[in-house]
Parts: structure tokens; sequence; C-alpha cells
């Protein structure tokens, strides 16, 4: 794989070849030693430009294949994946008095959020390698991605889960055909147990905190943002942030690009956690290492209490000078409405919690109103209808009568806009 140069080691800075089944550095352990993906650049820019990417007609993350751990030529997932919509919001950024701001919704994925993107280098790299069983642990999303990645291909996939594990995203795993273990406990048992099994059997490795071509997947999000923008980088990217993983790889999609000489600056990222489990923002505040915290949030797809991989998350906050924030599980309830009112775009708990953090943050001065801020919203709402019902509420009740619905929508107090008009004839009834 000749885009490829090395393996390093973000801990001790050793060098490695990749290798199938090769994760973490040996020497620093699958705890501190996680593995930075290094790229030939030359290569890669005698394959893709911006002037082919403008005539390329490949409506998915694989149309930056070049920057990506994967072989030139080979199979793939046939899901299409990613080149997921920019809106420029208006009425949101008016609302917040920002000039420029842009919503990146990935909720539109296959299995409805950015997770797919990780997924599907998996069981690309699953192919390449001769890998019959693929297997992760996960609070949801990345199962939900790898099960309908695997299911496209036919490889047989094993997802371990937490019990909490919403069951719509429980559900998905199922109607896919994965093998679903449910594990009794906390996400960190979860992964734990996955780890030992992966171990034991040998099978092809998704956990996305622990393999290092993952991160490369979830930076396909910010190429699509550059390309978005024709090529004019955010002042600010701003996203939730759980293991860490996400945070990473957004991050890296900018280095590369700058290292490929194709943008000049480099925005700034906002990192978002749900007060009730924050251990990277905690970190970040007191510049200290991550330590375990409780899982209390409703946010399931970012409640991590023990991140696999934060000190990539961290290094991306510090280098770019950027800053991590908390946020209540009632500001992630109010940011799914008011995303959902201004927008169009429906999120999960998880998927709008940097929503949520951008409010808090333009609020508190951290963002400026002239600045040009991208926030990627990450799930689809539909995976957790139950938490979608208490940010919204229940629908009107009326019996079956338009003395009923009337007085109804005369409590409300809504416009007059409508009532009593009476349309014109339509043209059969004119004659």
């Amino acid at each position: 794989m000749t885009n490829i140069t090395q393996l390093r080691c973000i801990n001790c800075s050793r060098t490695y070849q990749p290798r199938p089944g090769f994760y973490t550095c040996p020497i620093c352990g699958s705890t501190d030693g996680i593995l930075d993906v290094e790229y030939d650049y030359d290569y890669i820019n005698k394959y893709i430009s911006k002037k082919s990417l403008a005539g390329n007609r490949e409506p998915s993350m694989w149309r930056y294949r070049p920057f990506l751990p994967v072989a030139q030529e080979g199979p793939l997932p046939p899901l299409r994946v990613g080149w997921s919509p920019l809106y420029r919001s208006g009425r949101l950024g008016a609302e917040l008095g920002l000039k420029e701001l842009y919503i990146k919704d990935d909720g539109i994925n296959p299995t409805g959020s950015l997770k797919d993107r990780p997924s599907a280098v998996a069981v690309a790299r699953a192919l390449a390698e001769g890998a019959g069983v693929v297997a992760c642990s996960s609070t949801g999303n990345a199962a939900s991605s790898l099960a309908g990645a695997a299911a496209s291909v036919g490889l047989k996939a094993v997802i371990f889960v937490p019990g909490r594990a919403p069951q719509g995203k429980v559900a998905q795993l199922l109607i896919f055909g994965a093998t679903v273990i449910s594990v009794q406990g906390s996400y960190e048992d979860a992964f734990r147990l996955s780890a030992a099994a992966i171990e034991e059997h040998g099978w092809y490795n998704r956990n996305a905190a622990i393999n290092p071509y993952l991160v490369e997947g979830k930076k396909t999000a910010c190429l699509e943002v550059a390309e978005q923008l024709q090529w004019e980088v955010p002042d600010w990217v701003v996203l939730s942030v759980g293991d860490g993983c996400t945070m990473a790889g957004a991050w890296k999609a900018w280095v590369d690009l700058k290292k490929a000489g194709w943008i000049e600056k480099l925005p700034r990222m906002l990192g978002v956690q749900a007060e009730g489990c924050c251990p990277i923002t905690r970190a970040f505040r007191e510049g200290t290492r991550v330590r375990p915290m409780e899982e209390n949030t409703l946010a399931d797809s970012i409640a991590v209490g023990v991140p696999r991989n934060p000190e990539k998350a961290l290094r991306a906050v510090r280098d770019s000078r950027g800053t991590m924030i908390n946020v209540s599980d009632e500001e992630i309830l109010a940011a799914m409405r008011v995303l959902g009112r201004t927008s169009g775009v429906f999120g999960e708990p998880a998927g709008v919690a940097g929503t949520a953090g951008l409010i808090k943050a333009v609020r508190e001065g951290i963002i400026k109103p002239e600045e040009r801020v991208v926030v990627l919203v990450t799930g689809n709402g539909l995976k957790d209808v139950a938490n979608a019902i208490k940010a919204a509420g229940e629908p009107i009740r009326v019996a079956p009568s338009l003395e009923a619905l009337h007085k109804a929508l005369g409590d409300l107090k809504l416009p007059n806009y409508g009532w009593g008009y009476v349309p014109e004839p339509r043209l059969a009834e004119r004659r």
C-alpha cells in the first residue's frame, strides 16, 4: 500500500510498517500505544487533486480513496457512505448571531450515523486481509454501521453492546444478521469482553480506539466539508466527543490537507461532551491524564466513561488552539428542538451535543459572530425516538371534529394564516 509510509506511536514515536492484525505499539501497550497513520503526500497528489475532484462523480467517501488506508484497487462495501449534505443555516445562524454557520448532516448515511465511515474502511480492510469475521464493542452506532457494512459484503459480524443500548439500535443489528452480545454492564465491560474475544478468536478488530485505520475513515467527513466550502477553511469545527476518535479524525482531515498543500491554514476544534460523562473535558481543563467517570447521560453514543483514544482528541484540540465544553442533558434536548425547528435536521442526542455546545460557546463569547463555523450532526434522531419525544413533547390530541380542532388551535394562539380563506373555484366549476 504505497500511500502509507508508516504507523507511528503517539506516545513513544516508534514507527512500524503496516501488517494484518497489528493495531497498537507493542512497547507502550494497547492503552497508551495508539498508532497514527502517516502518508506519502507526493504519492497522494499523483492520484488526486482539487481539479480531479471537481470532475469526480463518485458521491461517496471513496472519492478520497488516495487519502485512505485502503489499496487503490480492490473490493469496497457497496453501500453509499458519505458525501453528506453541508447546509448553510441562515435561521439558526441568525438566532445565534452568526453570519456564517454550516451544518454537516451525517445522519443521512446508510445506518444513520457518521460511524458508517470508519466501518466502511474496516470492512474494506477486512476483505483485503481475508478475514471472515469482524467484531467490535459499541454503545450502538458503531455496531449498527459495522453490521450493515458487513451484511453488504457477506462478512459475519459479532457485536458487543452494553445492556443500556437503545432498542432501536439493537434492532438494526439483528435485522442485519449480526451476532449480538448484550453485556450486562457498562460500555467499558463490553469493550473489555470484545477485546478478549477478538484476541482469542482472531477476528478483525473494528474498535476504533484500537484500530488506527478507522480514524482515517472518520476524517472523510471533514475532507468533504473542505471541498464543499470550496477549500475555504472554517474558523471553527464543532462536534460531540465520546471515545475521542471522531475528534481525532476530524482534525486529521485538515492536517492531511495542509501537508498535501491543499489548504494554507487550520481550523480551531471545539469538542463537546455531556456533563454526565466528560472525562476528556476534565483532562483538558486540568492538564492531567484521563480518569474514568460514571456514564450518566441520555446521549448514549458519547457516554464513554473510560475513553480509549483520549490522547489523539486532546492533541487535536490543543494543537488547533481550540477548546472543550460540557453541556447538560437539558441543553442537549433543547438543541434537538432548535436544530429541527430552524434547519429541518433531526439529530439524536449525541448527534446534536455539538450543536448544544455551539449554542453555549456563542453565548459565552468563545465563538465570535463574524467567524465561519461548521457543526457536525453525527447521528439521526430516529435512532433514539424516546428522547426525541422527550425533547419535542407530545402531539395535540383532538376529537375528530372541526370544532375540537378550532378550539385546540385557538388555545395555541397560532397566527390566523389561512383560516377563513375561500379558494378560487376550480376551472371545471367556473364553467
